[in-house]
Order: C-alpha cells, then sequence, then structure tokens
C-alpha cells in the first residue's frame, strides 16, 4: 500500500521581501484559504505564523460573510481587511486564488505607501502564478 500524495506548496515568502523593508512593517504571512503558511518573515516564529494564519483565514470568512450579509449581496467579494491595534495595524488582501497576504505594521507606518507596495505584490504574485507551468498530473494525452 502507499502513502497518500502529500501536496508540497511552494514558498512564497519572496512577497513579502519588499514589504518588510518598509518603515514600521515587522511580519508578513501568506497563507491558502485554508490558514496553511505559505511563506512568512523570516523573524516570524513558526508558531505564530501558523496562529496568524489559522485566525486568518477565520477572520477573512467572517469578513466574507458579514459583507455578503449586510450588503444584500451574494456577490460581494472583501478586497482588504484592516485590523486597527493600540500598537499597529493587521492589513490583508487577498492575494489570487485561495491565497491571501497579511503583515503587520507598527503605527509609525505609513498605511497608504503600504496598501500601494501590497498591491504591487499581490499583482506580482498573481502574475507568477498565472505564467508558472502546469503540474504534470501524470495522464497521457490521447
Amino acid at each position: 500500500m502507499t502513502a497518500p500524495k502529500r501536496t508540497v506548496r511552494p514558498d512564497m515568502s519572496w512577497v513579502l521581501d519588499p514589504l518588510l523593508v518598509l518603515k514600521g512593517v515587522r511580519h508578513g504571512v501568506v497563507l491558502s484559504s485554508d490558514g496553511m503558511v505559505t511563506g512568512a518573515s523570516p523573524r516570524l516564529t513558526r508558531e505564530a505564523g501558523e496562529g496568524a494564519a489559522a485566525m486568518m483565514s477565520a477572520l477573512q470568512g467572517a469578513a466574507r460573510t458579514l459583507a455578503r450579509e449586510l450588503s444584500g449581496d451574494p456577490r460581494t467579494a472583501v478586497e482588504q481587511v484592516v485590523v486597527a491595534t493600540d500598537n499597529g495595524f493587521v492589513f490583508a488582501v487577498p492575494a489570487g486564488e485561495n491565497t491571501f497576504l497579511a503583515v503587520f505594521a507598527d503605527r509609525t507606518c505609513d498605511m497608504e505607501i503600504l496598501s500601494h507596495h501590497v498591491q504591487i505584490q499581490v499583482t506580482t504574485l498573481g502574475e507568477k502564478v498565472m505564467t508558472a507551468e502546469a503540474r504534470d498530473s501524470g495522464a497521457t494525452a490521447s
């Protein structure tokens, strides 16, 4: 009996690099919609990354449901979630199909600049994923 195939997710940490150099940005995480970490800032512990990914997955789901219920439109899509805290902000956006990007920035961060750079990285990620070669499924063409 063979063991079930394990899905290996590519490391998307490179998406965070240009964001982590911005003033006030402390940490970031890239995650799948099911809460799996696909990239994280270098100094973020594994436990913190996994906890943040799980909570971000739940938050995105809650935001989506809240927006659809309050708008009355089941097609309403969440474009970003911002959580303001006493010492900074969590800024999270969808980053392609079933992927989200979240960063924490302290209050010295210019949120307008961060938002702009996040959108650039999300676009870059989308382009890279869309142009990546398809994986061989093992099926033969007829």
